[in-house]
């Protein structure tokens, strides 16, 4: 007869999954059992560690909208979710984890793990999740899973757990009685999108009609609620310029003249420099986290702020906003730009052409860097020169979201850049590629990582080898953890402890361990090898690794650079100057 894991597979086939990420164990076998009798309608990927199928999972959603779904034994399993359920909280990212769990008649002896692998799940996974569910019967199964999909895709997304004892999910299911039924709506998120108020928006309006420096500043929420289309259309008539978060990469086309690029320690210097002059700020499904905000210099005390947000806890957590408009963020902007009336800022014109004049020249010059070893930005020209603009970029914690942030340009409106900045932990690329490689057959996947991120999660190279996922694994291998050295260098009296990731005994070649795993290994030590080896790469039916020999003085981050290239010997420790700048009241415009 057919069992809970056989319902569990048909309700995730309503709900319109269509991949499952994970690594099986005893407890999750019955769910194994069910996709493996339907493989015409759904398929499995086998991680190598359960850490990486989460961040598999994420991916996919973040380009599909719809949850992605992973599973994992109890346990040793479980713990492993930690990384990637705390990137998707973080960055709003709808999920769904399948979590096993010893049979309830066991669960009094958890404790200690006297019951093999047994621990307070359920404590441990609502502390990282938006919500986490116990399957307490196999008649209350169904229900449970309405309510993971319901909740994951509501605002404000993020993931969900689903804990199923062993004895629920190896428990007879009868579909004749029970049949599998789904919830259409929430399918994909966000399920519901709410309207701001009239007077709202009217004040948005003429806020928005009395400035003469509007800058946009757009954030994931703008992918979330795909309104490309809409954020084009406000910058447009409302004269605005638009920045984005590292997240909000590739909301707006960063070839289109309303781009600055983005706004990061990390990003563009246009961006860097433009914001603090704007007299107007509209927030624009972005949260004013550390980094976009400058920690917490943004927005000053004389800039006017417009928020745009269906959460509306991110209507005053940091400032209190001149006008607040709460709803879905493409609703909220087709009402708005009906409103706007086209508006002339030379003088605003004539400075953000200024400073991005200022920002490509460095830019050009690092493309045109012949140093040896290779600056980063003489790898990302040529890789610019060689994308389409539906391929998928994946960047890895740390410097890596620098170089792209600011080297590789997003030339249209969509989410094709995905990052991990959420959480920000190294090795987000490698496994992300997984499930960005399964939306959609033979889409090209290109990672960029340190070596430091790299070597995180470099066992699911063999995965992207055994699906042969056309995937291009660009490694930046300086032979430390950059940041951390630059880190000690400038903060801590020169201090180099722990940030070397080759010695006098080894230097590892991660091209060669790629090639051992069944991938292309190319190594590139001078910029005249680029070419040939992005063209190797890319005309490559399979996927590959290009490691790249490059310099380890160079870094993304303006503020490592200057204090590198001009030391102070009394530099502060960062942790006696980091202080909580004071909750603003933004003011009117006069």
């Amino acid at each position: 007869m057919a069992h809970c894991g056989d319902m569990l597979t048909e309700m995730l086939i309503e709900y319109g999954v269509e991949v499952v990420f994970g690594m099986p164990g005893g407890q999750t076998s019955g769910l194994y059992e069910g996709i493996a009798q339907r493989q015409d309608r759904i398929k499995h990927v086998l991680v190598r560690d359960e850490r990486n199928g989460v961040y598999a999972a994420d991916a996919y959603a973040r380009l599909t909208g719809k949850p992605g779904v992973c599973d994992v034994t109890v346990g040793p399993g479980a713990t492993k979710l930690t990384d990637g359920l705390v990137e998707a909280l973080n960055a709003s990212i709808p999920l769904i984890a399948i979590v096993g769990e010893l049979p309830r008649d066991w669960l009094p002896l958890k404790a200690k793990g006297v019951a093999s692998q047994g621990f307070d799940q359920l404590s441990f996974l609502k502390s990282i999740t938006k919500e986490t569910f116990m399957v307490p019967t196999a008649s209350s199964f169904q229900e449970i899973i309405r309510t993971a999909f319901r909740v994951a895709t509501s605002p404000r997304p993020g993931p969900v757990a689903i804990i199923v004892p062993h004895d629920v999910m190896d428990a007879e299911w009868d579909p004749a009685t029970a049949p599998a039924a789904a919830d259409d709506r929430y399918v994909r998120a966000p399920a519901h999108r709410a309207r701001a108020l009239k007077q709202h928006l009217a004040d948005a309006a003429a806020l928005i009609a009395k400035a003469r420096r509007p800058l946009i500043v757009a954030g994931g929420g703008v992918h979330m609620s795909g309104a490309y289309a809409q954020l084009q259309t406000l910058a447009d008539r409302s004269a605005a310029y638009v920045a984005t978060s590292l997240s909000g990469k590739g909301v707006i086309s960063e070839v289109s003249e309303r781009s600055v690029g983005v706004l990061n320690p990390m990003g563009s210097k246009a961006a860097l420099a433009l914001a603090p002059e704007a007299d107007l700020i509209i927030w624009c499904g972005c949260k004013a986290s550390q980094n976009t905000a400058s920690n917490w210099t943004l927005p000053t005390p004389q800039q006017a702020t417009i928020t745009i947000d269906d959460d509306p806890q991110e209507h005053g957590r940091t400032f209190r906003p001149t006008v607040a408009l709460f709803g879905d963020i493409r609703e909220v902007l087709d009402e708005l730009n009906p409103l706007l009336k086209a508006n002339r800022v030379d003088a605003w014109d004539s400075r953000v052409g200024e400073v991005k004049a200022e920002q490509a020249a460095v830019i050009a010059g690092d493309h045109a860097s012949e140093a040896v070893p290779i600056h980063p930005g003489r790898v990302l020209k040529s890789l610019a020169a060689r994308l389409d603009a539906d391929d998928v970029v994946i960047s890895d914690a740390s410097f890596a979201s620098g170089w792209i942030g600011q080297y590789l340009p997003a030339r249209k409106a969509a989410r094709r850049f995905l990052y991990a900045r959420g959480q920000g932990s190294l090795g987000y690329a490698v496994p992300a590629s997984l499930g960005a490689s399964m939306v959609k057959p033979g889409q090209r996947v290109i990672t960029v990582a340190g070596d430091g991120g790299f070597s995180f999660s470099i066992g699911e190279l063999a995965t992207q080898a055994c699906y042969d996922m056309p995937v291009i694994n660009i490694v930046f291998n300086n032979g430390e953890l950059g940041w951390l050295r630059m880190w000690e260098q400038i903060f801590y009296n020169n201090t180099r402890l722990s940030v070397d990731l080759q010695s006098e005994h080894a230097k590892p070649n991660y091209a060669a361990a790629a090639a051992g795993l069944g991938l292309k290994g190319i190594v590139v030590d001078r910029p005249d090898q680029i070419e040939a080896a992005l063209d190797e790469a890319f005309n490559h039916p399979g996927p590959s690794v290009i490691e790249v020999r490059t310099d380890a003085k160079a870094t993304p981050i303006h503020s490592l650079r200057r204090r590198i290239e001009n030391p102070n010997p009394e530099q502060k420790r960062p942790g006696t100057v980091y202080a909580l700048r004071d909750w603003k009241r933004s003011p009117n415009l006069g």
